[in-house]
């Protein structure tokens, strides 16, 4: 996200080309009622399109860079230390927390801060070490890699991420992301299944955009996702940090990971590790944001409610499309869709947004305007 972009930046680590995929100017919303463009609120390209891991199968002729082994490289240069060993189990001893490896021997350490996410098993292993500690609770999302070549995806996607709300039980919303030869399709919901998959993408809406029946899928997964933590991520000598503690609802776990991070760390320096160190000055930092995904849970409920409604449907759209097609127009619509898309703002500061009386006002006016008329598919503004 911008928001994102810029902290790191701030901190001295300025993303370089070979880690963004691909520079991100726009986010296009598809409906079933019509599409619209939505330009940066600032005119600047500063989403960027990355790979988190190893990046997709086949993927290695291309020359992909990670972004988690590029802050690796960056840790690594400040003083870290990599050991590159499997851990296949934990304990306590002496009140230290005990890491225990492939080859059979045991590390006790000082402090143990967890960021494997919720898909690794490292999770379980220090639930008895870590006191109360217990897993997120999760749900199964979804990601596809398509592949073509850099210029056929270009044709197709432009510089835009295109996003779709349908009205598909179980189904949240869904991201098709251009990144270099690729097509990143990501889907959100409640425990998506292949049954789910499919009917995403057969739907004509998404082949109207991308054609999923000709371009090949080399990849696919279904990552389990942070839904909310169950119990405060942290113990004595133990703390969790990112997707494997706290992290934003429906959003990339590493902007929450930054601050959580950062919070465990000046704790850890500047007060203690003890759960009671954590407890005052690293729980407040995860506070905030599982108060702000309450808020976050109410938008996605309205969101759902919305959808079933193709007045509602309609409304959003022209609303939105009114304020691109006018640059002097206050951006009400473009601006909650834009930052519940890339996460740029909080859910709350989004909330109090939609409680303005002038956007009640235009959001009325687009749904007495829908009435009666029928707003079709047309080619999308800036998208290539």
């Amino acid at each position: 996200s911008e928001s994102l972009v810029q902290i790191l930046a701030a901190e001295g680590m300025v993303l370089p080309g070979s880690v963004v995929q691909r520079g991100v100017d726009s986010y296009v919303v598809h409906m079933d009622v019509g599409d619209v463009s939505i330009e940066s609120p600032v005119h600047e390209q500063r989403i960027a399109a990355l790979y988190r891991g190893n990046g997709p199968r086949g993927g290695g002729d291309v020359g992909l860079e990670s972004f988690d082994g590029f802050l690796q490289s960056i840790a690594k240069r400040r003083g870290a230390r990599v050991v590159p060993e499997l851990i296949t189990g934990a304990h306590a001893k002496d009140g230290k927390p005990c890491l225990e490896i492939a080859d059979g021997t045991s590390l006790a350490y000082d402090l143990v801060a967890v960021a494997s996410g919720v898909n690794s098993n490292l999770i379980s292993m220090l639930e008895g070490v870590a006191g109360h500690y217990a897993p997120p609770k999760t749900t199964r999302g979804y990601i596809c890699e398509f592949r073509s070549s850099e210029s056929e995806i270009l044709k197709l996607m432009g510089r835009s991420v295109h996003v779709f709300l349908l009205d598909i039980p179980r189904f949240e919303f869904a991201a098709i992301i251009p990144k270099g030869p690729f097509a990143t399709v990501v889907m959100v919901g409640e425990d998506i299944d292949q049954e789910l998959v499919h009917e995403f993408l057969e739907n004509p809406v998404v082949k109207r955009v991308f054609p999923t029946d000709s371009v090949p899928c080399v990849c696919s997964c279904s990552p389990r996702i942070n839904l909310g933590a169950r119990e405060r991520p942290y113990g004595d000598r133990v703390v969790f940090i990112g997707d494997s503690g706290v992290t934003r609802l429906y959003k990339d776990g590493i902007g929450a990971a930054f601050r959580t991070g950062k919070a465990a760390a000046t704790t850890a320096v500047f007060h203690g590790v003890s759960r009671q160190d954590f407890q005052k000055h690293f729980w407040p930092a995860c506070q905030s944001i599982v108060n702000d995904n309450r808020v976050g849970k109410l938008m996605f409920a309205t969101n759902a409610v919305m959808k079933r409604s193709r007045l509602t449907r309609r409304a959003m759209l022209n609303m939105a499309r009114k304020e691109q097609a006018d640059p002097d127009a206050f951006p009400h619509m473009s601006s909650l869709l834009w930052n519940m898309f890339t996460g740029s703002a909080p859910y709350a500061e989004m909330f109090r947004g939609t409680l303005r009386p002038a956007f009640i006002y235009h959001l009325a006016a687009s749904a007495l305007a829908s009435i009666g008329r029928r707003p079709g598919a047309r080619p999308v503004r800036g998208a290539s």
